[in-house]
């Protein structure tokens, strides 16, 4: 099955639809926001325009692997995309209030943790993957640092890091930069959970500009 098809064929699942709407309005206002066509988030993320077109109307459901793109291209963490584009800024976060977003393609289910909207440097995400799941991201250059702590509460995941490899167990927290290559990998037979915490770094401009 293509990346098309697994995409989707996701939408019949309760609950695919307000998050499709979400994401979509997300990225629509963070790309108004920062002036920037499609062509030219097309051109800085890698997701071909008539992808982002269809994420901006709602039509699809994008995998992880897509999403970290349009996010790397808007200049912006993962999780921002999963945030009410209305949130007030609250600083109080009730797990009632919270919805969780499957990954059409690896199956790994994550839940925005921070408050929405609130102006903070720290963001939280719990997530839960599933028994040889696995999602790869193509990170590198972009125009913020992202640091990442993972931090294991039950079973176990494999985390590459560029060229580096590590199995995490439960209660092991892994830091890392977001500025290459990660990927996630569940090789149990059991689902693991964590919690990934980001603290989004604009970075200064060059010298000159």
């Amino acid at each position: 099955m293509d990346i098309y098809s697994i995409m989707k064929e996701s939408r019949a699942r309760p609950g695919v639809a307000e998050f499709n709407a979400r994401i979509a309005g997300r990225v629509r206002a963070l790309r108004a926001g920062r002036d920037l066509s499609l062509d030219a988030l097309a051109a800085g993320s890698g997701v071909s325009r008539s992808m982002l077109s269809l994420i901006e109307r709602g039509e699809i459901s994008p995998t992880a692997v897509v999403l970290n793109k349009v996010a790397t291209g808007l200049g912006v963490s993962l999780a921002t995309l999963f945030e009410p584009d209305s949130a007030a800024p609250d600083p109080l976060s009730r797990g009632a209030d919270r919805s969780s977003w499957r990954d059409p393609q690896s199956g790994y289910v994550r839940r925005n943790i921070s408050p929405p909207g609130y102006p903070s440097p720290i963001q939280i995400v719990e997530v839960r993957f599933p028994p040889g799941g696995r999602v790869a991201y193509e990170n590198g250059a972009r125009d913020i640092r992202v640091h990442q702590q993972v931090w294991v509460l039950e079973g176990q995941i494999e985390v590459s890091v560029g060229a580096v490899t590590r199995l995490l167990e439960q209660d092991d927290c892994l830091a890392m930069q977001l500025d290459e290559p990660t990927a996630f990998r569940n090789r149990t037979r059991k689902p693991a959970r964590y919690v990934v915490v980001l603290s989004p770094e604009r970075l200064p401009p060059p010298p000159g500009l």
